[in-house]
């Protein structure tokens, strides 16, 4: 993958809607250039699909945190299924370390956030917990 490639997924990132003609534009290519780019990383498997994001998508949260796990027992799958189900949490992640898992966690206030988290640290094979708030956002992507 070079630079040309690069800057064509990062333009296909912000709007993979975009026209080839803009694309060209953009890259300083033809538009035939930006076809078979296209077409070459979608053959390769670098680009395996494209998407739609809803307006919900992409407000995101009002509040949001990361909440890292240490786990007791043996009950990693059971736990990972069981916050699985709760639609406050946006991702979980396993890690090294102190911590066993990380979640990413995003409620509309912070009285959801202080709710959310204290079923979470009610959870059966919950050991120990922190969270940390998220401020800002400086880069996606």
């Amino acid at each position: 993958m070079d630079d040309i490639d690069r800057k064509l997924i990062s333009a296909l990132r912000q709007d993979a809607r975009a026209s080839l003609s803009d694309l060209a534009i953009l890259l300083g290519v033809s538009r035939t250039t930006v076809r078979g780019r296209i077409e070459r990383l979608r053959q390769r498997g670098d680009i395996v699909g494209f998407t739609v994001v809803l307006q919900e998508d992409a407000k995101g949260d009002a509040v949001r945190g990361l909440m890292m796990l240490g786990i007791e027992g043996r009950g990693m799958d059971r736990l990972i299924r069981q916050l699985n189900g709760l639609t406050e949490v946006r991702a979980i992640h396993s890690t090294n370390g102190r911590w066993d898992l990380i979640l990413e966690v995003g409620t509309e206030t912070l009285e959801g956030l202080d709710e959310v988290l204290g079923r979470i640290r009610r959870m059966d094979g919950v050991a120990t917990s922190e969270t940390s708030l998220l401020l800002s956002t400086r880069k996606l992507g």
